[in-house]
């Protein structure tokens, strides 16, 4: 009986321990955290190697702080367009996911994907981030009146840009590039020369455009996804970005149908003359990911995740010339509010906890250098000039979390300190493109396509059969390609979107 009763006794002595330092353990994340949270998220791209140490690293910071844990998946460049409708659609668990106005906000906002947001709830849940952000910011996220995605507090000052070797480009002959259709010299000498490397090694899903897309910048200015699906494999409606008026276009009437043509001759003469990729469809690998290995002879992207890009071919003894895809003016737009954000899904089962995380992870020190930079001494350094760097025996090229790597493009980057091994070429173009960019009309103008959904999926559906293999020059009549092409997106509506893209452009520009 004694012993029954000292066993007892002992057992209800460890349950309070337990239940003690249960209590110890939530309260050092503070009140309304007493249960640990698994949260879902996704971000675009692929995860960097050094990814599972990193995001352990930042699990350990979230359960002391908020008693909550990430698991994050990532969608590749060349399942976006398919996949992150699914994912959002799917009712699986999902939390948060990386939202931009290029990457279906409007259109996944309007499905009701999306979590609905209010200044109150952020002050509440993210009141780092909305001291941080500007106001314009989160009105510039409304759809219907409501915003469905936190926006960046830092938008990012950049270009597209190609890069160039400049090894090729002297045996080419080449000093310098002013125009893009005038490259022929340089992919004629890889063509000749590099038997390893092909001139113009796309992906499926980023660069299968780009080529294309420079060569269209040569007339106008060029907003080079569609602002009716935001897909910019997709043929829709377009307009001159530096219009005040903001004049819409049918990717099927004059002057942007002869325009296109024009691109597409050149295209497919460089098709047949064995410099593009002959089924870029089934590769998942970017240009810029094979650029300073020899196996692409351009690299395409933007000036910002091209940083590594420019340090890992300088290691390697490799001199880049950076191309930037400017419109005819010699400007480019400045980044939208919206161009790099975050929204939380409307199945999301803990929202509060989530925006508490995200809140962490953009604006408080210790989790935005994880999340950009990973680890202090594994992945980068503070040098004792006070830049980042990288630790001894680390190279760009063996960095296993590279700077802007991972997804998460949306931290606030104000807060990082300037970068130690920049190279100097890549410090020219920053310098370069800091003046060329401009306030233009249309930036941040979004397309709300309720009215036109259906219209929109089939012009898409369209695009991927008859537009996709005109822009890599793999058809074998130019001219009979565009009338089969502009067949089908008449029919499938594409006037009717432009009457809904020109009304509510028209009132966005009277609204600025």
């Amino acid at each position: 009986m004694v012993t029954a009763l000292l066993s007892m006794l002992i057992v209800l002595g460890l349950t309070a321990c337990s239940k003690n330092e249960g209590q110890q353990q939530t309260a050092a994340s503070g009140p309304g955290h007493e249960k640990e949270v698994k949260l879902v998220g996704y971000l675009i791209g692929e995860a960097p190697k050094g990814m599972p140490q990193v995001l352990q690293a930042i699990n350990e910071k979230l359960k002391k702080d908020i008693n909550a844990t990430i698991e994050l998946n990532y969608i590749g460049w060349n399942d976006v367009a398919s996949k992150y409708p699914l994912v959002m659609a799917s009712g699986q668990d999902v939390d948060f996911i990386f939202a931009a106005d290029w990457n279906f906000y409007v259109s996944e906002a309007t499905k009701g994907a999306f979590y609905p947001l209010s200044q109150a709830l952020l002050e509440q849940y993210m009141p780092r981030h909305m001291a941080a952000m500007a106001p314009d910011a989160l009105r510039a996220a409304d759809v219907n009146g409501t915003p469905y995605m936190v926006p960046t507090s830092s938008p990012d000052r950049k270009v597209n840009v190609a890069l160039f070797r400049k090894d090729v480009m002297e045996k080419a002959g080449m000093k310098e590039i002013t125009k893009f259709s005038e490259i022929e010299p340089y992919l004629a000498e890889i063509k000749r020369d590099y038997p390893g490397m092909i001139p113009l090694n796309l992906d499926s899903q980023y660069d299968l455009p780009i080529p294309f897309a420079y060569l269209m910048l040569e007339k106008f200015a060029w907003f080079t996804a569609p602002f009716d699906s935001g897909d910019p494999l997709a043929q829709g409606i377009t307009a001159d970005m530096e219009d005040p008026e903001a004049r819409m276009l049918s990717m099927t009437e004059e002057p942007i149908l002869g325009w296109q043509k024009e691109a597409a001759y050149r295209m497919k003469d460089w098709y047949d003359k064995g410099y593009v990729n002959k089924n870029p469809y089934a590769n998942n690998i970017r240009s810029k990911d094979q650029f300073c290995s020899g196996k692409s002879g351009i690299a395409f992207g933007n000036s910002i995740d091209m940083m590594n890009v420019f340090m890992s071919c300088e290691e390697q003894g490799i001199d880049v010339y950076p191309f930037p895809m400017l419109y005819p003016s010699g400007k480019s737009a400045e980044s939208s509010w919206l161009n790099n954000g975050v929204a939380v899904a409307a199945s999301s089962k803990n929202p509060e906890r989530t925006l508490e995380a995200l809140d962490l992870i953009m604006e408080e020190p210790s989790y935005a250098y994880l999340a950009y930079y990973g680890i202090e001494g594994v992945h980068y350094t503070i040098t004792p000039e006070g830049t980042v760097g990288l630790p001894e025996g680390v190279t760009s090229e063996s960095n296993t979390y590279p700077p802007d790597a991972a997804g998460f493009w949306f931290v606030n980057k104000n807060l990082f300190k300037p970068v130690a091994n920049w190279t100097e070429s890549y410090k020219e173009l920053q310098e370069r493109i800091q003046p060329l960019l401009e306030p233009t009309p249309l930036v941040g103008f979004l397309f709300n396509s309720d009215q036109v959904k259906s219209e929109i999926a089939t012009l898409k559906n369209v695009s991927t059969q008859y537009a996709q293999p005109i822009y890599i020059g793999a058809v074998e009549d130019v001219d009979v390609a565009f009338d089969t092409l502009v067949q089908h997106l008449k029919k499938a509506g594409i006037d009717r979107v432009k009457t809904e893209v020109q009304q509510q452009a028209t009132e966005y520009i009277a609204s600025r």
